[in-house]
């Protein structure tokens, strides 16, 4: 797939790098999308064999070293000089949604959580109501601690259980086990409105009862948002160099086929590929990224992409959380600096909007990208006369089929390879 350009950020201050991204260009906005902020934290008790994130393991330096000897005051540190470098790219603007990321947010104390938000919103408006979104592993939990990231500002919760099968759990290399799953879910669903439950199928030697039995697990806590993702060899992870022997297609469908089912049955609406929600629970912050708009991205490793009047801007900090702290704390995380091609912007919008079910409407790819609906009405029509896509006078829509073969649907709107690209 051709993906954006990559070039060395060079060493400029804010106002020469804002002076370039708001010089004139092909594009032109009206208006700026709806602004949210993602954080990293990057560190993780064991680094999962089919992870690509920018996770790493803590070590700790000696053997009575334990988990409390994060470098977490540093890191926050860190995050506050990054955020206060970022300002003038993002000054007026309001954050809709904020979600805090990892590795394994909740190694971090509630308490550091606290100033952290506490950081935020001493530096940037926060719409009300805003959604704040806090990344948890039940190989954390603690009594009272959800509790305490609910008193802290965090107002809905996503738990990486993945599986309530120790056997499968043992065999992905998770660090908990199944009675945590269940302890922490409890507490989460006892602490928080709104809470997410991670599951994923298709696991090594998975039956589709097992899955099955998975799915009931966690439905029986009622959650408001569950998401189920399929279980892929991701390069440059522990599964590429040692593949697990993995269900075969068939069975993965028919386990795709359950939980579509199942989740209906009880109220879960399927709003985007692998997410599902009750109504007034869907993920505003991944609806945000779904919908094309913007994010600032801080922490290690973290993306971001930004408009302007005449350009879209992708950024990515440096990944090594030392190196991260060393440049944030000197006003120079970013690694890398990428302008969105103009013939680039179609793919990447596709890319995020056909994951939902209910597709996008065609004045929001206008708004979004800057370009005429005509530029996709092409390979809209290819979608349609293979199934692929649903549409009428406003909006389009994967179809059933689509959404079973959403990398071919979105392939259809990848920009002509040039010679250079061949």
């Amino acid at each position: 797939m051709a993906g954006p350009r990559v070039e060395a950020v060079p060493r400029e201050g804010s106002a020469e790098r804002l002076a370039r991204y708001a010089r004139p260009g092909t594009l032109s906005f009206a208006a700026l999308p709806p602004l949210a902020l993602y954080v990293h934290l990057p560190w993780c008790l064991k680094k999962c064999p089919y992870c690509d994130f920018n996770s790493h393991e803590w070590r700790p330096t000696s053997p009575e070293a334990n988990v409390d000897a994060l470098p977490e005051s540093r890191y926050l540190d860190a995050l506050r000089a990054d955020l206060e470098a970022s300002l003038p790219f993002v000054w007026g603007r309001r954050i809709h949604s904020i979600f805090i990321g990892g590795g394994t947010p909740s190694l971090f104390t509630p308490e550091s959580i606290d100033r952290l938000l506490a950081d935020i919103r001493a530096r940037l408006p926060l719409e009300a109501g805003c959604e704040i979104t806090l990344e948890a592993n039940p190989g954390t939990f603690e009594r009272d601690r959800f509790r305490a990231f609910r008193a802290a500002g965090v107002t809905r919760l996503s738990i990486g259980v993945q599986s309530f099968d120790d056997t499968k759990l043992r065999a992905i290399g998770r660090v908990h086990d199944a009675a945590q799953a269940h302890a922490a879910v409890a507490e989460a669903a006892a602490a928080f409105d709104t809470f997410n439950i991670d599951l994923m199928y298709a696991l090594p030697g998975q039956t589709l009862a097992e899955w099955a039995a998975d799915l009931d697990a966690a439905l029986a806590y009622e959650p408001p948002h569950l998401s189920a993702y399929h279980l892929t060899i991701e390069a440059n992870t522990l599964f590429a160099k040692h593949p697990p022997v993995l269900p075969h297609d068939d069975l993965v469908a028919e386990m795709l086929d359950h939980v579509v089912q199942r989740t209906s049955d009880v109220g879960l609406d399927r709003y985007e590929v692998s997410a599902y929600a009750r109504p007034g629970h869907r993920c505003l912050h991944n609806l945000n990224y779904w919908q094309f708009g913007d994010y600032l991205g801080i922490g290690a490793g973290a993306h971001g992409k930004l408009t302007f009047p005449h350009r879209i801007v992708r950024q990515t900090r440096f990944r090594d959380p030392a190196r991260y702290m060393a440049e944030a704390m000197e006003g120079s995380a970013l690694a890398q600096d990428v302008e969105v091609a103009r013939d680039e912007l179609a793919f990447e919008f596709m890319l995020n909007a056909l994951r939902l079910r209910e597709g996008f409407e065609l004045s929001r790819f206008v708004e979004r990208t800057g370009l005429p609906i005509g530029a996709v009405e092409s390979a809209m029509a290819d979608a349609e006369r293979r199934g692929l896509l649903e549409r009428d006078l406003s909006r389009a829509w994967p179809s059933a089929k689509g959404l079973d073969f959403l990398n071919d649907l979105q392939a259809l709107f990848l920009p002509p390879a040039s010679p250079a690209k061949r």
